[in-house]
């Protein structure tokens, strides 16, 4: 293994091998990615796959519509074909302060020529039937948006960032950040010590690990989410969007013949992820009361992971002051897969030197200081 590199990314999943991609575009030379199990082994594997432009910042909007210029031309990019199935998003609000929320944020949302419409109840029932919509105050659609396969993202990403020269090692665990005064001067690994001036952070939700090893506290911590999937269920008619009940913080999609219907997330931090089959009676509850037809749904599998959380469930981004050559890119809340080609981009652009296209400069370690969170409505729900 390399003795020396010019920068090295740790962590394999959606994040770290998409800065290694967007490194390998930008002709980035000596970039090396260390991953201590498997690629995307993490938060990537356990992700719903969802992409939107539905957000209530203009931040996330942006990185959305960047995002979506990689998303939509991904198979002509990168040769993987990403399975990006657009069959909308559907966001449902039960009291007059969610629907004040929603039209707030649709109002934003065009002024970026976002396709979003704002629905009566009425029209959610003319259009899908199988809804309860007595108790809605209204809902928001765009046709832009669905769902995609982020192990294929993730192969696309890991491929081509190969075809550029980036060297990515698996099962080769980071044990220290080596550091001489207030600069990065390498990393400690299970396999010896690489030298190099740069170092990312993109270790999901061991980020505040990664970062202690740095002597930087990275405000992130690990939540539990849990998934379930339902036997075959014919009994709704394709195209199903991706329906959001934001009240209850719960959604569901189609997967293949069945459903994948969003379970609890826990409201404490821990690396659990272990599956809680008790939580099946409020996937149950939430279920039948929005889609009474699904009291015919036979839930037969689940799976949980790790939301990496920040204080304000925001993307933490940039060089961490007083370190010099100590790069975060961190804490996406449950955005990341979504939001991983412009945080490559933006990324890429800062480790080379370069001023992004997009100013992140918000979403800086430095705003927890200063008590600068970012205040976003729609943060219960995490994709």
């Amino acid at each position: 293994m390399e003795k020396t590199a010019e920068i090295i990314i740790i962590g394999g999943g959606i994040i770290g091998t998409s800065i290694a991609y967007y490194l390998a575009q930008k002709k980035a030379r000596g970039v090396v990615l260390l991953e201590k199990g498997m690629l995307g082994e993490g938060s990537t594997a356990k992700c719903a796959g969802g992409i939107r432009a539905q957000f209530s910042t203009e931040i996330n909007i942006r990185f959305s519509l960047e995002s979506f210029k990689t998303w939509n031309r991904f198979e002509e990019i990168t040769g993987v074909d990403l399975g990006f199935k657009r069959v909308g998003y559907l966001f449902l609000a039960t009291t007059g302060e969610e629907w004040a929320v929603f039209r707030a944020n649709a109002d934003l949302q065009r002024q970026y020529d976002i396709p979003v419409e704002l629905l009566s109840p009425q029209e959610i029932h003319y259009r899908w039937p199988y809804l309860k919509v007595d108790d809605l105050q209204g809902g928001t659609f765009c046709s832009w948006e669905g769902y995609a396969g982020p192990y294929e993202a993730l192969t696309g990403f890991a491929k081509g960032a190969r075809q550029g020269g980036v060297k990515i090692y698996e099962g080769v665990e980071v044990s220290q950040i080596l550091r001489r005064g207030d600069g990065i001067t390498g990393v400690q690994t299970s396999r010896g010590d690489i030298a190099a001036p740069l170092v990312v952070n993109a270790a999901g939700p061991y980020a505040g690990e990664v970062g202690k090893m740095a002597g930087v506290e990275v405000p992130v911590q690990p939540y539990r989410r849990q998934l379930f999937f339902t036997a075959p269920f014919p009994w709704i008619p394709d195209p199903i969007p991706l329906v959001i009940d934001f009240h209850r913080a719960w959604y569901f999609r189609r997967e293949g013949t069945g459903l994948l219907i969003s379970g609890p997330k826990d409201n404490f931090p821990s690396f659990n992820i272990h599956v809680d089959y008790d939580a099946m009676v409020e996937v149950a509850e939430n279920s039948i009361y929005r889609v009474p037809m699904m009291e015919k749904a036979q839930i037969n599998r689940g799976w949980a992971g790790s939301y990496e959380i920040s204080p304000d469930n925001q993307a933490i981004l940039g060089e961490s002051p007083g370190l010099k050559g100590f790069f975060l890119a961190n804490g996406f809340s449950g955005h990341g897969f979504q939001h991983s080609p412009a945080v490559g981009q933006v990324m890429a652009d800062l480790l080379l030197g370069r001023k992004p296209s997009v100013d992140i400069s918000c979403l800086s370690i430095e705003r927890f200081r200063k008590g600068e969170l970012i205040k976003e409505p729609l943060t219960a729900f995490k994709d």
